[in-house]
């Protein structure tokens, strides 16, 4: 290839249809082969890879483990935006009474009394059956 004359106008610039890289544009070609990869991946997956995944995770849990952290992206943004200082005062002062809310609601939880009881045979055979002509409800 480094012996193909590339063609270009008088004016120096490239002819129609070629662009003077006889390499081709390296980064649409690993694209278009990670598109490739992934269809047939796809397609294999389909066949057979609920099997092949339970295979691997018996019989090699080490490679198992390691396709799995491989899936999880590098790294991973998080952006903040507005926080506190974006809250107008009404804002914060309502957020401030909803923790507190939470804070007492979840204390009274935790000294709440716990009452223990068990059912007795005697009991449950006392109670009328459903439509079995007990004592109606009153009207309201």
């Amino acid at each position: 290839m480094p012996n193909q004359v590339i063609e270009r106008k008088p004016n120096g610039q490239f002819a129609k249809g070629s662009s003077g890289n006889l390499g081709g544009n390296a980064q649409r070609s690993r694209h278009a082969l990670n598109a490739d990869t992934i269809r047939e991946m796809h397609a294999a997956f389909r066949q057979g890879g609920r099997e092949a995944i339970d295979k691997v995770m018996r019989t090699q849990p080490a490679a198992f483990l390691k396709l799995l952290v491989l899936l999880v992206p590098r790294q991973m943004t998080l952006d903040h935006s507005g926080g506190v200082k974006a809250m107008t005062d009404e804002q914060i002062e309502r957020g401030i009474e909803l923790i507190k809310e939470m804070l007492a609601q979840r204390e009274a939880g935790a000294n709440a009394k716990v009452i223990e009881a068990e059912k007795e045979e005697e009991e449950i055979s006392a109670l009328p059956v459903s439509g079995s002509g007990g004592t109606k409800p009153p009207k309201s």
